[in-house]
């Protein structure tokens, strides 16, 4: 038992003595725990949540923490303190002052006003110029007298002025742009306009006029231009295009479009050969002084390598100016005038009425055009009636020679008034959609000896045949123009010599 008893105390013993007793953590264990320390430490603490927490708190100590360092190393606010310049003594303050206005003078960018010195002394009045030279611009429905006063002229001097001016020519005849020259003596007082003293202006192309006072009052002169009045001829082959070829040579761009408008009554443009040569002749004025004026076309002629030559001059007859050929015979010929540019919607015939909605007689064409389109005159005519007619809206009729009539429907404004003239071309009213219309177009239509009939199957021809008297005056100023020479073989000599001329005195 008892060496039993001590053998099991031995073995509890033993077994006591395997079990290791705790140690003390390590170097390493301590860093590790610090690290973890640190990583779960969050110095950006957002002040807005968890008021008054543990985090709260140290976040708020460290923002005080940091705010306490940047004031403690901002720097001072002190003022530095720099040598003071010693006063200028007062020759040198006076010798600098009048050097300082040099600078001003050059063009500094100071802006500093320099003030008086004591040698400047004030003026009681200020001086005026004994004379002054001005241009003055007439506008558009301006009058003399009201320019004159603008640019200084005392109103009964002015009125006085337009007088004359009126007594030598019509004041409308002053276009408008006209710079007039003036000239404003001295004055005795500020209160009272300067004297007239001269002024000259172009009255007319072959006309100056001048204002002078002589002797205290004032005169009217004349000064007469000189002018040649002899057209201009100009010559030249067709080439690939007339357009550009007649104006290489010379021709206005509106004098070409007569030109081929004329033209355009005789052949079709298209047919004119490249080996064709035109012959153009334009009203044109020099004047001695340089200028030139240059007018409307007053003969059109065509060679032409193949087919026969063309001849035209314009002519007024029966109180109606057209071109003529040589032999003295008027001719248009050709389809009526298109009233408008649109193309053809609905044409002549039975037709669903859009509105109305049943088949009847449609007795014109449509045509598409914008709303306030102009409306043309398809040729010379009297308006029969310009007003509102039922389903066709604001109409114009019009009747024509040979039994013709026309109508134009659906306007959005009449430009006629019925028992007035019109001519080929001429704008009668502005397209819209009044009356039975479902949008902006013209209905148009053709009546012959009061039928209605196709608009496009009318082709007519209207002749004019000189004799007597006038057919001789034509056949004379047709001599004159074709004896007129080119362009460019005229002698310049031609100008003429009375240029300097004495003007007449009034």
């Amino acid at each position: 038992m008892g060496a039993g008893q001590g053998g099991g105390a031995a073995t509890l013993s033993l077994d006591r003595s395997i079990v290791r007793s705790p140690t003390a953590p390590g170097l390493g264990d301590r860093l590790q725990d610090l690290r973890a320390r640190i990583e779960e430490l969050d110095l950006v603490t957002d002040l807005g949540v968890r008021i008054g927490s543990r985090e709260w708190l140290r976040g708020l100590g460290t923002c005080a923490a940091l705010s306490y360092a940047a004031w403690s190393f901002a720097p001072g606010i002190e003022p530095l303190h720099g040598a003071t310049p010693a006063p200028m003594p007062d020759a040198h303050w006076e010798e600098a002052r009048t050097l300082a206005i040099a600078p001003l003078a050059l063009g500094a960018d100071t802006g500093r006003r320099m003030a008086p010195t004591d040698a400047v002394e004030p003026l009681t009045d200020t001086p005026e110029r004994p004379r002054i030279d001005l241009l003055a611009t007439l506008g558009r429905g301006d009058g003399l007298a009201r320019v004159l006063e603008r640019a200084g002229v005392a109103g009964a001097e002015a009125e006085a002025v337009a007088e004359m001016v009126a007594a030598a020519i019509t004041l409308d005849e002053i276009k408008p742009g006209t710079t007039i020259d003036i000239t404003l003596g001295r004055r005795p007082n500020k209160t009272v306009a300067r004297p007239l003293e001269a002024l000259t202006f172009r009255a007319r192309f072959d006309l100056e006029l001048g204002v002078e006072r002589m002797n205290g009052a004032l005169a009217l002169k004349r000064i007469p231009i000189a002018v040649d009045d002899t057209p201009l001829r100009i010559q030249g082959k067709v080439g690939s295009s007339l357009y550009r070829a007649a104006r290489a040579a010379g021709a206005p761009a509106k004098a070409i479009e007569a030109y081929l408008r004329a033209i355009a009554t005789q052949v079709s443009i298209g047919s004119i050969g490249a080996d064709d040569e035109f012959d153009i002749i334009i009203e044109h004025r020099r004047a001695a002084t340089g200028e030139t004026e240059t007018g409307k076309l007053l003969y059109a002629a065509l060679e032409r390598s193949r087919g026969k030559d063309i001849e035209l001059m314009q002519w007024d007859h029966g109180g109606r100016t057209q071109w003529f050929e040589a032999s003295g015979v008027g001719k248009s010929s050709g389809m009526l005038q298109r009233p408008v540019p649109g193309r053809v919607t609905s044409n002549f015939g039975k037709r669903r009425h859009p509105i109305l909605g049943y088949t009847r007689m449609h007795k014109g064409m449509d045509f598409r055009a914008g709303h306030g389109t102009p409306i043309l005159a398809a040729t010379d005519g009297r308006v029969s009636f310009a007003g509102r007619s039922g389903g066709y809206g604001k109409q114009v009729r019009i009747k024509h020679d040979g039994g013709i009539a026309t109508s134009y429907s659906h306007m959005s404004r009449i430009a006629v008034k019925s028992g007035e003239r019109v001519k080929q071309g001429e704008v009668i009213g502005y397209v819209g959609s009044t009356g039975l219309s479902t949008g902006p177009h013209l209905h148009y239509e053709l009546y012959r000896n009061g039928v209605p009939v196709n608009p496009a199957s009318v082709k007519f021809t209207s002749r004019a045949q000189l004799s007597g008297r006038d057919l001789a005056n034509f056949r004379s100023q047709l001599r004159r123009l074709q004896s007129v020479p080119v362009a460019g073989s005229k002698a310049e000599a031609t100008a003429v010599a009375d240029a300097g001329k004495k003007p007449d005195i009034a």
